[in-house]
Order: structure tokens, then C-alpha cells, then sequence
């Protein structure tokens, strides 16, 4: 659908209403209407820009969250060359983490959609694009001689994202962010060698 700027504005308007409300700490339930009151547009106005309702709008937030996870890190994820970036991405992802507590906002749109076309692909992608991120981190300070040539890079980086969704299903369990620390120090460790 071609937007005019005022159009992508509101639709725009409508995510963002919405992704905030979702990361409140009552998104359980949430309705249309929820939306239409938080966004102060109309029901048209929603299936104007999602005609396929809720399901459609929430795929949408969704990938703005999937988005914001990565942002969060940057610039840190983006350069991770020296032992002291690492740690200051270490630092970012626990810090966004633990102001995010218990309640993880794209687990709940994941969650409201389901098997929805299009839903996996969404954690696919972000996935995806965070290990590319920190393999490319590790190919650097391998290419610098900081970590060890017969590393696989794809492995650890897969080992990173793997014990930092771990850690943050262990703080949604329990307020805690300890597990996610523990993961990521004790992958920095491993990378030192």
C-alpha cells in the first residue's frame, strides 16, 4: 500500500502506541480499542493501514521490537574490536535487560500471534542478524590476533545468542538478571581463551 508522509505517520503513530503499550506492565488481553484509545485513532483508521486487524498490526509491531532489540545495543554491537567494546556491550545487553525486568514485550506479541504468517520470520531475522553481529565481532578480534584462529566464530557467536535468550527467560522466571551475566561473562572468558 502506498502511504502519503501523513499516512505513514499515523501508521507509524499506531505502532509505536502500540509497542508501548505492550511493554507496560499490563499488555495481557490487550484489544483494538486498547489501541485506538492509546493511539487516538479510529478503527478505521487501524484496518485502513492493517486491513487484516490485529494480526497484521501486531506482526508490525513486532518487527519494530525485533528492531529496537538490536538498536538498544548499538553502537556497541556494531564494534565489537577490543576487549573494552566487549564489555561495553556486555554491559548494554544486561542493562537492557534488567530495565526491561520480567516482562518481555516481543515474547507477548509473539505470543498474540502465534502461527500467524510471517511470525517466525520476525524472531528468524532477528536472530539472525544478532549473531551476524557478534560473528562479525569475533572474526574481528580473531583478524587482530586477540582470539584464537580455530575458533568457529558462527558457533560461539550462536552460543552467545542462545545464553542470552536463556538468560532472559531465567530473569522473566524469576526478576533476576544473574544468569544472563553469568552467560555472557563466561562467553567473553571463553573467547579470551
Amino acid at each position: 500500500m502506498a502511504l502519503t508522509t501523513k499516512g505513514r505517520a499515523t501508521r507509524q503513530r499506531i505502532i509505536e502506541g502500540a509497542a508501548a503499550y505492550l511493554r507496560s506492565d499490563e499488555p495481557a488481553g490487550v484489544t483494538l480499542d486498547d489501541i485506538r484509545a492509546i493511539t487516538g485513532t479510529s478503527k478505521s483508521q487501524i484496518f485502513h493501514y492493517f486491513p487484516d486487524g490485529k494480526e497484521e498490526l501486531f506482526l508490525a509491531v513486532a518487527r519494530h521490537e525485533a528492531s529496537r532489540v538490536l538498536d538498544d545495543q548499538q553502537p556497541h554491537l556494531g564494534a565489537l574490536t577490543s576487549w573494552a567494546a566487549w564489555d561495553r556491550w556486555r554491559d548494554s545487553v544486561v542493562t537492557r535487560y534488567r530495565l526491561q525486568g520480567r516482562h518481555c514485550p516481543l515474547g507477548t506479541l509473539m505470543g498474540e500471534v502465534g502461527n500467524t504468517p510471517g511470525a517466525r520470520e520476525v524472531i528468524t531475522t532477528l536472530l539472525g542478524r544478532w549473531q551476524a553481529h557478534v560473528c562479525e565481532g569475533i572474526i574481528e578480534m580473531q583478524d587482530a590476533g586477540l582470539v584464537r584462529e580455530t575458533l568457529d566464530a558462527d558457533r560461539v557467536a550462536a552460543a552467545f545468542i542462545a545464553g542470552i535468550q536463556g538468560g532472559v527467560l531465567v530473569l522473566m522466571s524469576t526478576g533476576s538478571v544473574t544468569h544472563l551475566e553469568a552467560s555472557l561473562d563466561t562467553l567473553i572468558a571463553h573467547l579470551r581463551g
